[in-house]
């Protein structure tokens, strides 16, 4: 029984874990996308995120610094994201489909200057700390590698996603903010009308998309693994999008699709460290054949916002 619940423990535990990266982009996605602006760019902003997190923490020697910078590089794409398309009319999933290529590019090639022509930085020496470690001293509130630990005792950034869940479907749902938001997203000539500055909005919204973004690299690269390096990312940004779409735009709902990839990541990592005779790339596919499973499920079942994608140009109105 005991070691049933360790194994039940190290699969949520992990979850959560791998689900908190996803979680912060998703919700990145779903500010941009409910004002009515496509970001498929959030790969590339949560790949600029992840690195510039990794190095701001090593030369800071401080995890929240790079935590924070993190965030501030992926809400520079998320602006070159809002230039092109909220200034310029520029078709959104083009703008998305380069921010995809910038990001890794500008990555890469900073992180060869800085750190002798390596793709990947050195490893951070302070990590995210454990809460309850903090609160409490380690070992002194659950016992340790039992059930409890294995659950609760994770990274700050996984309740940070969480807190960051309610704080973001507060602003959407309950705020006159959010509603302007949601009022662009559905309407904005309607808005415009209505004296609401459609652009100051959107832009907003997408520049606060790349550092909702940035913070899912950061909770990678500074929590997860203590460094940058080129493969981290490896799509999670698009199974972030995927979440959001399978989570009908809405917070609560991209939060449930996060922890249901997050599952798939961490029954990867439990039946790999338990030896199941499964080639390790069928392990390593779990979660990518889920998004393409949930995706093709969910196509024609959900609505999004009705003015998504759309170019809005006020002279027009």
């Amino acid at each position: 029984m005991e070691t049933l619940l360790g194994d039940l423990g190290f699969i949520i535990g992990t979850t959560l874990m791998y689900s908190t990266p996803l979680i912060f982009t998703a919700l990145g996605g779903v500010i941009t996308e409910r004002s009515g602006v496509v970001n498929i760019g959030l790969e590339g902003m949560m790949y600029f995120g992840a690195f510039v997190g990794a190095a701001a923490a090593y030369f800071f020697q401080d995890p929240w610094v790079g935590f924070i910078c993190a965030g501030l590089g992926g809400g520079l794409l998320g602006l070159i994201h809002a230039i092109a398309c909220v200034s310029f009319s520029a078709e959104q999933i083009v703008s998305g489909i380069a921010i995809n290529f910038l990001g890794p590019g500008a990555a890469l090639f900073i992180s060869r200057m800085l750190f002798d022509g390596a793709t990947q930085t050195l490893s951070i020496p302070n990590k995210i700390p454990l809460p309850l470690n903090f609160l409490f001293g380690e070992g002194k509130m659950f016992a340790s590698s039992g059930f409890m630990d294995l659950v609760f005792n994770r990274f700050a950034t996984v309740y940070i996603a969480f807190f960051m869940v309610f704080l973001v479907w507060f602003v959407l749902y309950k705020t006159k903010i959010g509603m302007r938001v949601q009022a662009v997203g559905e309407n904005p000539e309607a808005a415009n009308t209505l004296g609401i500055n459609v652009t100051k909005i959107r832009y907003g919204a997408v520049i606060l998309s790349g550092f909702f973004a940035g913070l899912g690299g950061a909770a990678l690269s500074i929590a997860v693994v203590s460094r940058f390096s080129n493969t981290l990312i490896s799509g999670h940004g698009f199974i972030a999008l995927a979440a959001m779409i399978f989570g009908k735009w809405k917070p609560q709902g991209a939060l449930l699709a996060c922890l249901l990839f997050g599952a798939a990541k961490g029954l990867e990592i439990f039946l790999g460290a338990k030896g199941v005779p499964v080639p390790g790339d069928i392990l390593a596919m779990l979660p990518y054949i889920l998004t393409i499973v949930i995706l093709v499920g969910v196509v024609g079942k959900t609505t999004p916002p009705a003015a998504i994608g759309k170019i809005f140009n006020k002279g027009d109105h």
